[in-house]
């Protein structure tokens, strides 16, 4: 008779188990720092972080509007770890995603489906550099995608000063630091809300990007577990001299890699400045969204369906701690949420503890029999 397993040697139980564990923690270590900046105000602090984002339908609708492009970022990171990358350029890649989109919305009056198309290809533009360098010159792909990520935060600004037509004072307004709002350039250009603004109590936020995402996180988790083409991408990342002796060619794997990974943070760019809430700003700094996507990946296990529940809980949190103010200084804000994000992100590590300590465990019961 087959010996029935027990669930705690389920990979996947162990993988969620783990996320839960450094979820909690993270959570515990933010709620010290809280008593340590604001001793009287922490426990009023960590239930706003907790409660706000369901207290209102119009502030869940704000959950699932940043939750979209996380989703994708945290897909595009977890896309390259799969296969054996670490893309850390997902930042620079969803910059060029969104001046991508801007151009078709504003410059050229395409409508929302069009400019989401071209961010995935801006995005899929920026990811072949890094592919390139690994595939042809074995370059670290972490050097030249964050050496990227300035490259096009500076080359997006530089262009846009440049190009004044998608500028809001070429639309009526007095601000030339950022684009034009979309509901004076060009209103087809916004993502269609398709009722779930009045679904969710009039919220300004919500549109169909969730569920754009929710598709497209779908999409890749198939291509990754039920195609020919995933295989020889997972091969290559386990172990690419052995996948080049099977006959994969891991160059070109490579290099699709980071296309489609940096395409997948360029289409949460798009999806990001398309909503009609947000302008883009000539920035100073690297946009966070971007590096937000390797905790979205590592507390999912870089699972593209675990993802989607990753996503939902770090933009839950990131609205909770808006709501933090005026009892905490935005900067402590930033701190906490950074801490509890940051330290979720052990999730991987976490993992690799409990696979220690349950092995372990059956080894000691095997030698007792």
């Amino acid at each position: 008779m087959k010996e029935k397993k027990s669930f705690l040697n389920n990979p996947t139980f162990i993988s969620i188990l783990a996320s839960v564990i450094s979820v909690i923690v993270g959570l515990l270590f933010g709620f010290i720092l809280l008593l340590i900046l604001n001793p009287s105000k922490a426990g009023i602090g960590m239930t706003a972080m907790l409660t706000t984002g369901f207290k209102s339908l119009d502030q869940f609708g704000k959950t699932l509007y940043q939750a979209a492009p996380l989703m994708l970022c945290g897909l595009s990171v977890g896309f390259a770890f799969k296969t054996g990358l670490f893309n850390i350029g997902a930042s620079g890649q969803y910059t060029m995603g969104a001046f991508f989109a801007l151009i078709g919305a504003i410059a050229l009056q395409l409508p929302w489906w069009a400019c989401l198309l071209l961010s995935v290809v801006g995005g899929g533009i920026w990811g072949i550099f890094p592919g390139l360098f690994k595939a042809l010159f074995n370059v670290n792909e972490v050097i030249t995608s964050i050496m990227f990520n300035w490259i096009a935060m500076f080359l997006v600004n530089l262009l846009m000063a440049n190009m004044p037509i998608l500028l809001a004072s070429a639309w009526g307004a007095s601000n030339s630091d950022r684009s034009a709002a979309l509901s004076k350039a060009n209103p087809s250009a916004i993502i269609p809300k398709a009722g779930l603004d009045k679904l969710f109590g009039n919220s300004s936020w919500i549109n169909i990007s969730f569920f754009i995402a929710i598709i497209v996180a779908v999409l890749i988790w198939f291509i990754l577990e039920k195609t020919t083409f995933g295989y020889e991408l997972k091969a290559c990342g386990l172990n690419k001299d052995a996948a080049r002796y099977a006959g994969i060619n891991s160059n070109r794997n490579i290099v699709l890699s980071m296309i489609i990974s940096g395409a997948l943070s360029g289409l949460g760019g798009g999806i990001y400045y398309l909503a009609g809430t947000i302008q883009y700003v000539l920035e100073k700094s690297i946009l966070g969204m971007g590096f937000n996507g390797i905790p979205v990946a590592l507390l999912a296990n870089s699972n593209p369906i675990g993802t989607i529940f990753s996503s939902l809980f770090i933009s839950y949190i990131e609205v909770g701690g808006s709501a933090m103010q005026p009892n905490f200084s935005s900067e402590a804000t930033d701190i906490v949420i950074a801490v509890i994000i940051y330290l979720a992100a052990f999730a991987l590590l976490m993992r690799g503890v409990l696979l220690k300590v349950l092995t372990k465990k059956s080894a000691g019961k095997e030698s007792a029999k």
